[in-house]
């Protein structure tokens, strides 16, 4: 008999939220992580991977457990970017619908600080924030810590490698007494080494069913490329895609820049997303391919994190990550909710051996698929080229007159030989293009 969350002791209020948002079953971490939440002591360490509904897990027994005569700051969330604490923080308001006397805050990086100030002058029982914004916070006086009760943790992995530092501070600052709600996808060493110095001696350790979530419904794939082809290849794919959403991770800034531009370039539905841009024009590329009106987002791995779109059929690895537990984040972005979803990795020919190592860490298999022949890579150039000029828009500047000259030359042909004469043009051009230039010819010694 499936469970429900009154199973858990969630009690009316919440429940009939969840009902609204119509969830009905809880996921395998849910069921396994509410109950020792709310009726345990202990700090908890939770493993799962991303998209198996770690928020509610910790979310609705924190809800529940906030004690609303008091109205001290008592649970504070830390998630790494501006993007996940937003995600966290819609969802624990949703999550509170029916019980309005709980106050929930959001104070992530990346807008203006004075608005989060004041909203911090009410009473506030929740705070979601990312480590930098709250540690500026708590040097202003801004926010006291120091009855703080409960520490959520989320995408530790992240936020010990990449802001270690602020984690520490704001550590130092909240009271050892509180209770520690670790969650992370994988379990490196760095964040053995928190759960040592920072968490207590009796952890209560859950771990969602790895076997039937971890990489449910992901079909792991490795195309080889020569360097020179390989963006032509990714072309190939995405115009098989086309109409899905996708995610194209590459290792750095510039190189989602050049990526991108190289999309654009090519009449390619697509935004670009990494630290280096302003939270106005990441927020607006992120709604934009939330609401899909973009089909692809190419991004580097932090500023991936806190997309929640369920309907990601595919992620590409354009680079080869460097670690496994990144390899799992990236791969986690698509087959979410029970869905089905590819991760594909473009490697070059000295990366190969490299699959190997990945398959034995983390599990799973993957499949070598054999990349576009010639002709298909050339066909789909041509339909690039195609779209292209469907998609231009008339110069309004060009004279009358000049156009009347131009369409004097064509007006005998028919639509079909006018194709046929552009696309002549367009093959001689392109292989004109491609043909490999003649060896300098060497002077002969006298």
């Amino acid at each position: 008999m499936l469970k429900q969350f009154s199973d858990f002791g969630i009690n009316e209020q919440l429940q009939q939220s969840l009902v609204d948002l119509q969830i009905s079953v809880p996921t395998d971490i849910q069921e396994k992580t509410i109950p020792v939440v709310l009726n345990r002591k202990e700090d908890v360490v939770v493993l799962a991977k991303t998209g198996t509904g770690k928020t509610a897990a910790f979310g609705l027994p924190l809800l529940q457990l906030m004690d609303l005569k008091n109205s001290d700051v008592q649970a504070l969330i830390l998630a790494p970017t501006r993007e996940l604490g937003q995600q966290i923080f819609a969802n624990l308001v949703s999550f509170a619908t029916h019980s309005p006397e709980i106050s929930i805050a959001s104070v992530c990086g990346g807008i203006p600080i004075k608005p989060q100030i004041e909203r911090l002058k009410t009473a506030t029982h929740i705070v979601v924030a990312t480590p930098g914004r709250l540690v500026d916070l708590i040097k202003r006086g801004s926010i006291n810590v120091k009855n703080l009760k409960y520490l959520v943790l989320d995408e530790a992995d992240e936020m010990v490698s990449a802001l270690k530092e602020e984690v520490d501070t704001i550590i130092k600052e909240i009271p050892k007494s509180r209770r520690t709600l670790l969650f992370t996808a994988t379990m490196p060493g760095t964040i053995k080494q928190l759960v040592q110095n920072y968490m207590s001696k009796h952890v209560v350790h859950i771990e969602a069913d790895m076997e039937t979530i971890g990489h449910q419904g992901i079909d792991h794939q490795y195309v080889v490329v020569d360097p020179i082809e390989k963006l032509e290849v990714l072309l190939h794919f995405l115009s098989s895609k086309e109409g899905e959403r996708g995610i194209i991770f590459c290792k750095t800034k510039a190189a989602v820049n050049k990526l991108a531009k190289n999309l654009a370039i090519n009449k390619i539905s697509s935004g670009a997303i990494h630290g280096s841009l302003t939270q106005a024009i990441r927020d607006r590329i992120m709604g934009q391919f939330r609401e899909g009106h973009i089909d692809i987002l190419v991004a580097t791995d932090l500023a991936a994190r806190g997309i929640d779109v369920k309907e990601i059929s595919y992620v590409v690895n354009y680079h080869l990550p460097d670690t496994y537990d990144t390899y799992v984040h990236r791969s986690g972005r698509t087959a979410r909710a029970g869905a089905k979803g590819l991760s594909l990795t473009v490697l070059q020919q000295e990366e190969v051996h490299e699959i190997s190592d990945f398959e034995r860490e983390l599990g799973i298999t993957f499949n070598q698929v054999v990349k576009a022949d010639a002709q298909s890579i050339e066909e789909n150039n041509g339909l690039i080229w195609a779209k292209k000029i469907f998609r231009t828009k008339p110069n309004r500047e060009v004279s009358e007159d000049f156009k009347a000259k131009v369409k004097t030359i064509f007006h005998h042909l028919t639509k079909e030989e006018l194709v046929d004469k552009i696309l002549a043009n367009y093959l001689a051009q392109s292989s004109t293009v491609t043909a490999k230039p003649e060896a300098p010819k060497k002077n002969k010694k006298k």
